[in-house]
């Protein structure tokens, strides 16, 4: 239901024709961007005590001033409500909720959909199908977890790409760590039945996998098939035994620890996570919390938000109580497959998780808060160094990476008052130049990148970072001079004599420049931004060139056919093997003499390919090796 208001929002008149229903209400300033989001179990109460007579904090006024009207949406229930809640702040990121930060950087145990699923740690958007575990506190973590997976239930681990070409079983199988499905050594109905008890052992539900295991096992005795029955009895025994050592507070504990610390409108979340009785470490959230200084409030947001995205588990241990901490617990078991347990006033051992958590929360906010500190005098003395009359809100650095003008790739970063800002970095893959030509690389990207913006009303940098001399710099003022674009204060970065860090010299907007040296704030921000355009900027060139070189066709090689295709993939387990194969090894294969092993050896590694001819050019017409 939505209701159109004029721009003097009168919010009594508003209430007199709203449902008493439960539901959902958003506040909607002039430009049309969401102002907030909330939930009601009554849609009129809740929304009426925004306009009565009650006192109300500086964030509450400031927000209903910018309302120029709402709209509401009614729900069956105020589960159903506190769902929808949570779907419109991540989508809309209305500014004055609490908001969760993406937690991509996070890893993850990741479970492919296919016919023969691969488990594997991930991190990044989750894209691929399949089932995702997590997220972990650290890598570490996914690795454990992993090598477990592998020790018990026998899962591949190999990227498509070997796991197509395999002809023979690889290490993983001889050591007892694989049931090579790539050669067909496991039954499809064995391996999803694998699969299948992996996904309960990574839901924490291990002792309804033993009780299963038990009774296949029994059932494998009864038909007298005593190898499975073995293998079943030790599969069980593996899990007890971990099981037993991993117990807390006289049983396998499903649990997360969430505290609060906050300093201001800053916040931390720490999640100390139990999965199973194994402890997953600890992880930091630094919540966004849009002007909001009451901790409840940001941590009943934060487990809302979070369990809404995540799988909750059995149990969930808070330093204090919540806002709606009954409802929230409703909607969580609502939407999963257990009763969702949410706790405060724990004692025993539950209480000394609630106090390590709140210490640790107390400890990183403080270095986080230590850090933005930091960053602001880095930011402040950048300011100065250029004389800026503010703080630079957003900076952009260009670089180039390429290997002998192979790949050439253009990478831009973004930083902003709070650090990078990766959701909005770009690559940009250079062509139609002469190779090597970092001038007019640089020119492309520049241009690609400023003329969109103009053309679109795109945001535009503070300051421009150029990682180069003067010749990369007069290529990106001659951009922004020919596109019209003023107001962003052009830097070039240069090495110093010796290309040690701290020497660098910075070619300033008004033709100065500067060797600031290493003790400089402003010069180590320059550098970290500097640092981050190249780490982004060879990472994605040495991703081309490795794309551009593992996609080469073994076809386009003088003298290979289909059939000698066939097998070289066929008799090395893909071109990865062939890659690392030597002359005389590749020469033993089927049809391939000494020459045209020496001529694919060339070719994959990037060298001279030999100018001798080779004999016997013709694709064979049969299985033989040709003589040469």
């Amino acid at each position: 239901m939505s209701h159109a208001v004029p721009a003097a929002f009168d919010g009594k008149a508003f209430v007199k024709n709203l449902s008493t229903a439960p539901g959902v209400y958003r506040m909607i300033a002039v430009d049309e961007s969401v102002l907030y989001v909330g939930k009601a179990g009554v849609l009129k109460n809740r929304v009426s005590s925004y306009f009565n007579a009650t006192p109300k904090s500086a964030r509450i006024m400031a927000m209903l001033a910018q309302t120029a009207r709402m709209e509401v949406t009614v729900t069956r229930t105020e589960a159903e409500a506190l769902i929808l809640e949570n779907q419109l702040i991540k989508s809309l990121k209305p500014r004055y909720n609490v908001l969760l930060r993406d937690d991509k950087s996070y890893p993850y145990v990741l479970m492919t959909q296919e016919a023969w699923p691969r488990i594997a740690m991930h991190r990044g958007p989750r894209a691929i199908p399949g089932r995702y575990f997590g997220p972990y506190a650290s890598v570490g973590a996914v690795r454990d977890t992993l090598n477990l997976m592998h020790k018990l239930f026998k899962l591949r681990s190999c990227e498509d790409s070997v796991f197509r070409n395999r002809s023979r079983p690889c290490l993983q199988h001889q050591i007892g760590r694989c049931s090579a499905p790539c050669v067909g050594m496991v039954p499809a109905r064995d391996y999803a039945e694998s699969v299948r008890r992996a996904g309960l052992f990574l839901d924490g539900r291990s002792d309804e996998l033993s009780d299963e295991l038990l009774k296949s096992m029994e059932a494998a005795s009864v038909r007298l098939d005593f190898e499975e029955a073995a293998r079943l009895r030790d599969l069980v025994a593996s899990i007890r035994s971990l099981q037993a050592r991993q117990y807390v507070d006289g049983r396998a504990a499903d649990l997360d620890v969430l505290a609060i610390a906050m300093q201001g409108v800053a916040a931390c979340v720490l999640l100390l996570a139990f999965r199973d009785g194994r402890n997953l470490g600890t992880r930091a959230f630094f919540p966004k919390t849009n002007g909001s200084e009451n901790a409840e409030e940001v941590l009943a947001a934060f487990v809302s938000q979070y369990y809404g995205e995540q799988t909750p588990p059995g149990e969930i241990v808070l330093d204090r109580d919540i806002p709606d901490r009954e409802l929230i617990e409703h909607a969580l078991s609502s939407t999963g497959e257990r009763r969702v347990q949410i706790k405060c006033n724990v004692r025993g051992e539950r209480a000394g998780y609630v106090d390590l958590a709140r210490r640790n929360a107390e400890l990183s906010l403080s270095a986080e808060r230590t850090s933005h500190a930091a960053q602001h005098a880095r930011a402040e003395a950048l300011r100065e160094l250029l004389s800026m009359p503010a703080l630079p809100s957003r900076i952009e650095c260009f670089d180039i990476s390429h290997t002998m003008g192979e790949a050439t790739v253009a990478s831009c970063v973004v930083f902003d008052a709070e650090g990078p800002v990766r959701g909005q970095y770009r690559r940009y893959n250079i062509a139609g130049i002469e190779p090597g030509d970092d001038y007019a690389a640089m020119h492309q990207a520049i241009e690609r990148r400023f003329r969109r913006a103009v053309e679109e009303g795109g945001v535009m940098p503070d300051i421009l970072l150029i990682d180069g001399g003067a010749g990369q710099v007069a290529q990106a003022r001659a951009v922004l001079d020919d596109l019209g674009v003023e107001g962003v204060a052009l830097v070039g970065v240069a090495k110093g004599p010796e290309r040690r860090p701290g020497d660098e010299e910075l070619l300033l907007p008004d033709g100065r420049s500067v060797r600031p040296g290493a003790e400089s704030p402003a010069l180590q921000l320059v550098q970290q931004v500097r640092d981050e355009a190249h780490r982004f900027a060879i990472t994605g060139h040495r991703g081309r060139r490795q794309k551009a070189r593992n996609t080469s066709r073994l076809e386009d090689i003088a003298g290979i056919g289909p059939r000698r295709r066939a097998n070289l993939l066929r008799h090395f387990g893909g071109l990865g093997g062939l890659k690392a194969a030597g002359i005389e090894e590749i020469a033993r294969v089927d049809g391939i003499n000494d020459a045209l092993a020496e001529r694919i050896y060339a070719t994959l590694h990037g060298l001279d390919v030999p100018e001798r001819p080779t004999p016997d050019m013709a694709e064979p017409t049969s299985g033989t090796r040709s003589e040469g």
